[in-house]
């Protein structure tokens, strides 16, 4: 890494603005390699210096990267004066300079979302020539049928647009109003839109599947975590971590 300014290097890990983390470092809070520091724009490499605050040795990360079982009614954004978004879900501890939705779901759809720091990441999440898969679990109004999935294979012809082919897909012992839907793009209210054009309603949507990452069923809805590396690189991978 770079060598950057302390003030930086710890307001970026949600210790306090640069101007309370600032303070803690003239009040002799701050050591860097044992030495006590109280100059806050002291460079330091966050690899190969030892950097501490009041005695407690940080382990400094260069991105933050949460999977989120999002619950119904929160907007997927970074803040808004009006509602509540999955961000204020967060722990204060990750709700760092710089988090966001990698991508959205609809205010009424729930489950899988990923939010990071890494505007490269996101960028290569939703770039179309990554080819990332989202898969979802809907509950319709009534059951669809084989003939529902071959027009979704055909690629559904919406009033706006033309779907690219997709995967309809029902899970064992469902009577088909349970069923998994697999797109390779993300339109406003597609899967909803999707259904309705084939005589259908979506009375519930859950994403569960991004490329070959899955929700963690441990997570409870609202709550986070961090991924893994490996984790990060399923993302773009078909085969299920």
């Amino acid at each position: 890494m770079k060598r950057e300014r302390l003030d930086k290097i710890l307001s970026s890990q949600n210790l306090g603005t640069r101007r309370e983390v600032g303070e803690m470092i003239r009040a002799g809070r701050v050591s860097v390699n044992g030495g006590t520091e109280l100059r806050p724009g002291r460079k330091a490499d966050t690899e190969a210096d030892r950097i501490s605050l009041d005695g407690k040795l940080l382990t400094v990360k260069e991105r933050l990267v949460l999977m989120m079982d999002k619950p119904a009614g929160v907007l997927s954004a970074s803040r808004d004066p009006s509602a509540r978004t999955v961000v204020d879900l967060l722990p204060r501890e990750w709700r760092r300079r710089g988090i966001f939705p990698a991508g959205r779901l609809d205010r009424d759809t729930e489950g899988l979302l990923i939010l990071t720091d890494d505007g490269a990441l996101a960028h290569r999440m939703l770039a179309p020539k990554s080819h990332v898969t989202k898969w979802y679990e809907a509950r319709l109004a009534f059951p669809a049928t084989e003939d529902d999935a071959a027009a979704f294979r055909a690629g559904l012809p919406l009033s706006d647009m033309v779907c690219l082919p997709s995967e309809l897909t029902f899970p064992p012992g469902s009577d088909g109003t349970l069923a998994l839907v697999k797109l390779r793009e993300g339109k406003f209210h597609q899967v909803k839109r999707m259904f309705a054009a084939r005589g259908n309603r979506v009375l519930a949507l859950r994403r569960v599947r991004i490329g070959g990452l899955s929700l963690d069923a441990n997570l409870a809805p609202g709550d986070a975590r961090e991924l893994s590396e490996d984790e990060i690189r399923s993302i773009f991978s078909e085969k299920i971590l």
